[in-house]
């Protein structure tokens, strides 16, 4: 098996930028050595976990069929044409989360499966994207991006931090690792070496280097360039506008002071347009193989987003969970949309004879099954095949099972990334099934 290391990549580089390139069937650019003329490049798994806060409508989480026949409840419908790459898991749970009973006591543990230090006191496990980022960190220069959509919240709610409803990535069992809540820093940070002046275009910097590589490559992989390209300047003027009009997500810092009036603290103001732009920021973290793991947390357990754009701006998300009402449902698939969004964009790169989807594991989750704190059981999508790994298009389901801990999902998901424990929080052997 290939070892891919950053120091190896070829990059596009330019003034105070480093910029990874997309998977080339006529280039080996992502650092491994060719076993014969010209030979292209094995794409790499990559990892990413969506969570969602407060569960979803207890009446339309539900799949059953298997492949393009499976049928699936309304939460679920905008995956519709993804059912051939998706596996609906149902029964797992975490037993540790079952203590407290609260959002706090079911969210900190949620991709660690370990106990939670109550009284204040934060303790939890290191989670499994954090896991795998220090096993193949250093192939990337972005060990693991971790993106969110709304602050954390400092507070203690019935003897739990609250920090455990804001996280659910933790590089240390007494570490959560921060959230990057501004695109405009999630991205800088995936391209820029280092902070500058104004608002330096990355493809600017890079554009010599970049005309240079263009001629060197087949006419297939010129197409795919220029698309790649125009998708990074896509997300760098939408940013770039969001700051003109003042909002959240084009905030940037400088050397000396921001390019524009901070924002009020709260909310983002745009939640849709924040969200989809964290989406393609992850998108492009895995098209050019600048990160490998990325963990979206689209807002948090108890969380007090609202959401005006659908008509549903009467009740925070938390307090609107404690229903199985429309708009309830209406939110949900809001939220699922944005799994869809990700899915497609990602199937949409061709990497080979697979494309990203293909080679990605997308774990949507949330850390109760519906807002009345049901934690017996959680519910999971898993979509895309792990690199060829993962026998998609079915319902698998755990509730008669003995053993249906969360973390055996875990285990096998870290196989398929040749990440191989013996023990993964109270799991000591992966789902065969996975």
């Amino acid at each position: 098996m290939t070892t891919h290391r950053f120091t190896r990549r070829t990059m596009l580089r330019g003034l105070g930028v480093t910029m990874a390139l997309p998977w080339l069937e006529s280039l080996n650019v992502w650092g491994d050595e060719a076993q014969g003329a010209r030979e292209a490049s094995q794409a790499p798994v990559r990892l990413a976990v969506l969570f969602a806060g407060n569960g979803f409508h207890s009446k339309e989480w539900w799949a059953r069929g298997q492949g393009q026949s499976m049928e699936l409840g309304k939460v679920l419908a905008p995956l519709q044409e993804f059912r051939d790459r998706m596996l609906f898991i149902r029964g797992l749970y975490n037993a540790e989360a079952l203590k407290g009973n609260i959002h706090s006591s079911q969210t900190g543990n949620l991709l660690s499966g370990a106990p939670l230090a109550s009284g204040g006191e934060i303790h939890s496990g290191t989670s499994v994207d954090q896991v795998v980022a220090q096993r193949h960190g250093r192939s990337t220069k972005v060990p693991s991006l971790i993106l969110g959509c709304e602050p954390s919240n400092p507070s203690v709610h019935k003897n739990y931090s609250m920090l455990y409803s804001s996280h659910i990535s933790w590089s240390s069992p007494t570490t959560p690792t921060p959230l990057e809540l501004y695109p405009a820093l999630a991205f800088d940070r995936l391209f820029k070496d280092e902070v500058q002046h104004g608002d330096a275009s990355v493809l600017d910097s890079v554009l010599n280097e970049a005309k240079s590589l263009r001629q060197q490559i087949s006419t297939s992989d010129q197409r795919k360039f220029d698309e790649y390209l125009d998708s990074v300047r896509d997300v760098e003027q939408r940013i770039a506008g969001a700051g003109k009009k003042g909002e959240l997500q084009g905030w940037r810092p400088t050397l000396d002071k921001p390019n524009l009036p901070r924002p009020p603290e709260g909310i983002p103001q745009n939640i849709a347009e924040h969200m989809r732009l964290m989406c393609d920021i992850l998108v492009l973290g895995f098209q050019t193989d600048t990160t490998r793991i990325t963990t979206l947390k689209l807002n948090n357990d108890h969380s007090s987003l609202r959401f005006p754009h659908l008509g549903v701006d009467y009740m925070i998300h938390h307090l609107l969970s404690h229903s199985d009402t429309a708009d309830w449902l209406k939110v949900n698939q809001f939220f699922v949309e944005q799994v869809a969004y990700i899915a497609r964009k990602l199937d949409a790169i061709q990497e080979g004879e697979r494309t990203a989807l293909d080679n990605t594991m997308l774990l949507f989750c949330s850390s109760m099954l519906t807002g009345g704190h049901d934690a017996s059981q959680l519910p999971v999508v898993l979509l895309g095949r792990g690199g060829g790994r993962i026998q998609s298009g079915r319902v698998l389901d755990y509730r008669n099972n003995p053993n249906r801990q969360m973390c055996r999902l875990y285990l096998s998901m870290m196989d398929k990334m040749d990440v191989h424990l013996d023990r993964f929080g109270d799991a000591t052997e992966p789902l065969a099934e996975v």
